[in-house]
């Protein structure tokens, strides 16, 4: 980034423009090609001095407001405007994009190349919004395998599936957290937080330490009734152009009892499929 980021941006909009896109009357001799700032300041309905020393470099701290005025100002779209937010260093006031709840299909073709490692995609309430055919053969001791919340305190399935419980817990509940500071308006989150914190007194007693931190890269230790024990590690990565989804993919040491434990799990799962496909 260069040292004005936000002044170029804006200048380069500003230019885009001219009188008659934004119903303004042109007068005199233009020395510059678009709209003059002071144009642009009274369509913003600011003071021009302000928006000069916004481009110059010379105002840092623009509120959410003053944004909000520009980017109409200069007719930017969503995508434009969020990055004239990010240039600013500012969270638009209650104008965040909601997450996304549906995986476009080219995700779930992803996650579904993936025949040797359980992949799943989260929303920021963990939901599990897709998985392949491993991902829903390691969660099957679960009742329902909808949340990774309400699994781990909810479903007794949980207790012996996590084999450190507690750090299991502790994991989920300070991810909700985090992502309650980077989507206050989702009201799936709250929904859930609320269902938690009346449903377990454990949830409830660590979501009041309000500890925060995203997901790591720990060892995540799991026992599954069929293969038995499983130390896995894992890696998440945000999903570009759907806002707040995250892939999550395990993975197991090659040649480990836990690899070998994923390929008999994969192979009873193909077999379970293959025998209650329908012959034709």
């Amino acid at each position: 980034m260069t040292s004005n980021d936000l002044g170029d941006f804006l200048r380069a909009h500003r230019a885009r423009l001219r009188p008659g896109d934004v119903g303004l009357a042109s007068y005199g001799r233009r020395r510059v090609a678009g709209l003059r700032r002071e144009e642009v300041a009274v369509l913003a309905g600011m003071n021009t001095d302000y928006y000069a020393r916004l481009e110059q470099g010379r105002e840092h701290s623009p509120s959410p407001q003053i944004l909000d005025a520009i980017s109409g100002a200069l007719r930017m779209d969503r995508e434009a405007r969020d990055h004239l937010y990010r240039l600013a260093e500012t969270l638009p006031d209650g104008h965040r994009t909601q997450p996304r709840e549906t995986v476009s299909p080219m995700l779930s073709q992803l996650l579904d190349g993936y025949t040797n490692t359980p992949a799943f995609v989260l929303n920021p309430a963990l939901d599990l919004l897709a998985a392949n055919g491993l991902a829903d053969a390691l969660f099957s001791p679960f009742g329902k395998a909808e949340n990774l919340a309400r699994m781990t305190f909810l479903d007794p399935a949980g207790r012996s599936f996590y084999a450190q419980w507690h750090r299991a817990a502790e994991a989920v509940v300070s991810s909700l957290r985090q992502a309650t500071g980077c989507e206050p308006h989702y009201p799936r989150l709250h929904q859930l937080v609320s269902v938690l914190t009346e449903s377990s007194e454990e949830f409830a007693m660590l979501w009041s330490s309000h500890t925060v931190y995203g997901k790591t890269h720990a060892a995540k230790e799991l026992i599954h009734p069929e293969v038995g024990t499983l130390s896995l590690t894992y890696q998440s990565f945000d999903v570009r152009g759907a806002p707040g989804q995250q892939v999550v993919i395990y993975h197991a040491e090659p040649g480990s009892p836990s690899s070998q434990a994923l390929s008999l799990l994969g192979s009873l799962n193909a077999t379970r499929r293959r025998e209650s496909t329908p012959e034709r």
